[in-house]
């Protein structure tokens, strides 16, 4: 069994990182803030007035089509956060306020190698709080055309993403693996988003990816990479799917102890499949694992069943 005994984190001290929105092409500053046990993870944006808090969780999404959004669009809603999210998620950051000062957060390399080194170089903070998790009991599946997705149960967090595009450049490619903080930094971190530029220039004319370039994005043309560097990895590309898997399941709004599995998948599915998963109660339960002493002794006997500390899933 793995032993899941262990300590609610934030960070250790706050941090500010800037960039550009990959579709405004604006200027973008976010600065993560520690928060307190049970907090969870929420984004605020400080460039409205009486802005909303927005919990990072699967019930606040509004779009998923170009990226993942939380809240209203039209009002203090926030874009494109998938990559913070999977970089949360990945280093186990369970705490967390987001301030941002506008609408979406900054591309940076299109990756979360950015977010991951502002993590590791404020480092974490242990609370007096046991970790809560959300543990899958049986399997749920979302299928639609040739895609699927769904999530199984697992003694641990495991992620198996496939893809498979046409293009020779690509074609079939999977990424398996449990998912640890040493794998998420080492193996996916830096896997940056990819698109055709043919499509991106539809979008351009659209009004947006108007950040886009090759310093945040894998650029493809005629199946060749443009990017002067080339690929990080020849599987660049499901390793980035894979990555914002884990950002996109971040929003469950507990860490996933379970299996998750898609083939052809992105957004919309990595979504669908929470909102199926919520919506039966005997698919899941929450659990916390026991709480540490001030003195830094730990109460024996694994996790215990806590829906009082649970998040709001109705």
């Amino acid at each position: 069994m793995t032993n899941y005994i262990d300590r609610q984190t934030t960070l250790a001290d706050q941090v500010t990182l800037t960039g550009i929105g990959v579709h405004s092409g604006k200027p973008a500053s976010i600065t993560l803030v520690p928060a307190e046990a049970c907090v969870g993870i929420v984004f605020t944006r400080t460039d409205c007035e009486n802005a909303a808090e927005i919990p990072a969780k699967w019930d606040e999404v509004s779009a998923t089509a170009l990226c993942t959004v939380l809240g209203d669009p039209s009002k203090d809603g926030i874009a494109t956060v998938e990559h913070i999210m999977a970089a949360l998620f990945g280093m186990g950051v369970d705490n967390l306020i987001v301030e941002i000062d506008g609408p979406e957060m900054p591309i940076m390399d299109g990756s979360s190698t950015v977010f991951v080194d502002a993590i590791e170089q404020v480092g974490l903070k242990s609370l007096d709080r046991g970790r809560r998790y959300l543990k899958v009991k049986k399997t749920v599946r979302v299928d639609n055309g040739s895609a699927w997705c769904e999530l199984r149960p697992y003694d641990g967090t495991k992620f198996d993403i496939t893809i498979d595009f046409d293009t020779p450049l690509i074609g079939r490619q999977q990424f398996v693996s449990d998912m640890t903080p040493d794998v998420f930094r080492d193996e996916l971190s830096r896997a940056r988003t990819f698109g055709n530029v043919k499509d991106v220039e539809q979008l351009w004319k659209m009004g947006f990816a108007l950040g886009s370039s090759l310093e945040n994005s894998v650029a493809i043309s005629d199946d060749k990479v443009l990017n002067p560097e080339g690929t990080r990895w020849p599987d660049e590309f499901a390793r980035h799917k894979a990555l914002d898997a884990v950002g996109d399941l971040a929003l469950a709004g507990l860490p996933i102890l379970g299996l998750y599995r898609s083939y052809k998948g992105g957004h919309k599915m990595n979504h669908s499949i929470l909102v199926k998963l919520f919506e039966d109660p005997s698919a899941f339960e929450l659990v916390e694992a026991p709480a540490f002493r001030r003195v830094g002794q730990v109460d024996k006997g694994g996790l215990a069943a806590s829906a009082v500390f649970g998040p709001d899933v109705s």
